[in-house]
């Protein structure tokens, strides 16, 4: 199972997950950031105080640079079907073609179609009007992932659908849609994206904090932050949990990696660091919890886990989903511990823990946490992302489709050139994605607002710009 960089499907299989790598992140903020857009624009249509337009003001700049670089990034991933992929929409075209266009069709042109009056149409629309623009918005990111999560989990679950002349055929429209996997996944990524809005809009709210901007707007953009991902964290650890049991149930050869089980046993440990040595299949260094892994999977310590010897050459490789799936869950931690500290030190539930003074509780070095935070969402997406795609090899669509028969026949050198390119280019695009948006925070802070977002309540912005309280 061993490949090298000079194997030109290894290449294409890195040229895929930088694209999709790249691609996924900028979704990740714009699918959760726009409902709490959604909030701000409602808090200030009830409350007519200036803070919720300047949260919104400031975020929904945001929000566009993501959507844009989100956009370009997806069609360039979706070139490469064709590319480097051409088995897979020779075999299973047939459902993952309509998919993809349903996406288009019933999302991205929501979003497309009312993003403008989203971010220009304040002063030219009515209040009603440019609320229900961003409530639109906000529901095609969300209808937009749900397409999309949905034909990934029938590539992991496939159901629905039957085999004629080597291509697949629909047979059940709800049983691809919602596959064994599909319910899992939409709520767990969901999460995650919320997770990471959460841990983005607290960040740089701490960021702004720490350089001395005390506006309202900051304020009200750290508690909800806040609050938000300490709310939210228990929930996507017992959503993992669900997942993880359901991975269990239909691709126990992942669940063997993840835990790094190489033969059969009884009252597997849980591993909480090993080196997985794959020429001798054992775990090196290891140091673990008795029974842990067989209690958390099957809910009896002497439950019974498959080993990886079960299933011959066709298993994913150990140590990338065997690190990746410590580093989500590492991650995972440490956003709890980093909110519930934030939390407990604001206190929200006290009397004016909304006003600055109240925030100032949090103190120097856990805003300074919140800070380091600001893209952990990134760091747990990707790990999990890797342990879920990596984990499904060598299957493109889980017992269909392997990528040895849809991958082209492009030579190693051909394939190794455009992904240098892509991994230059998306480096830079990254590197100036996060400067821009520490360049919005200064700005911000100096009062440089500029023109996207203006005009939130036509005529009523001035007369509320004394209004500042949570």
């Amino acid at each position: 199972m061993e490949a090298h960089l000079s194997d030109p499907l290894l290449l294409a299989r890195i040229q895929f997950a930088a694209n999709i790598s790249f691609h996924v992140l900028f979704p990740m903020i714009s699918i959760s950031l726009g409902w709490v857009l959604l909030y701000f624009k409602i808090r200030h249509n009830r409350s007519g105080e200036a803070l919720w337009a300047d949260a919104y003001q400031f975020w929904v700049k945001v929000f566009a640079l993501s959507f844009a670089l989100g956009v370009v990034s997806g069609v360039t991933m979706s070139f490469q079907f064709g590319t480097n992929w051409p088995g897979y929409m020779r075999t299973v075209g047939n459902i993952a073609g309509p998919l993809l266009a349903y996406e288009v069709l019933t999302a991205f042109f929501l979003e497309a179609g009312f993003l403008g009056i989203m971010l220009f149409g304040g002063k030219r629309v009515s209040r009603r009007v440019h609320t229900l623009a961003t409530f639109l918005v906000a529901g095609g990111t969300t209808l937009s992932a749900f397409w999309i999560l949905a034909l990934n989990s029938w590539m992991q679950t496939p159901a629905g659908f039957k085999m004629v002349d080597g291509k697949a055929h629909a047979t059940d429209w709800l049983a691809i849609l919602f596959n064994p996997s599909m319910p899992y996944r939409v709520v767990h990524m969901l999460l995650a994206s919320a997770l990471t809005v959460a841990f983005l809009m607290a960040g740089v709210a701490a960021y702004r904090w720490l350089r001395g901007d005390r506006k309202a707007d900051v304020v009200v953009t750290l508690r909800t932050g806040v609050l938000l991902a300490a709310a939210l964290i228990p929930l996507q650890i017992l959503a993992g949990d669900a997942h993880g049991l359901n991975t269990l149930e239909h691709q126990p050869a992942k669940i063997a990696a993840m835990e790094g089980v190489w033969r059969t046993e009884k009252g597997a440990p849980l591993l909480l660091f090993a080196w997985p040595d794959t020429q001798a299949k054992e775990n090196r260094y290891a140091l673990g919890l008795p029974k842990g892994a067989s209690l958390i999977l099957r809910r009896d310590p002497e439950g019974e886990i498959k080993g990886l010897n079960e299933f011959g050459d066709k298993h994913p490789p150990v140590s990338p989903l065997f690190f990746g799936f410590r580093l989500m869950v590492g991650m995972g931690m440490l956003m709890l511990f980093a909110s519930w500290l934030a939390a407990w030190r604001i206190k929200p539930w006290r009397a004016g823990a909304g006003t600055p003074e109240g925030v100032a509780a949090l103190g120097v070095w856990p805003a300074r946490l919140l800070l380091a935070m600001t893209f952990s969402g990134w760091v747990a997406t990707l790990a999990g992302w890797y342990v879920t795609e990596i984990g499904r090899h060598p299957w493109l669509v889980y017992g269909v489709l392997t990528t040895a028969q849809a991958a082209s026949d492009h030579a190693a050198g051909t394939v190794a050139s455009s992904l240098a390119m892509y991994l230059l280019l998306y480096l830079g695009l990254i590197l100036s994605y996060v400067s821009v948006i520490f360049l919005l925070a200064r700005k911000a802070g100096k009062g440089e607002v500029g023109d996207v977002g203006r005009g939130m309540m036509p005529g009523e912005l001035q007369a509320t710009q004394g209004a500042h309280h949570v």
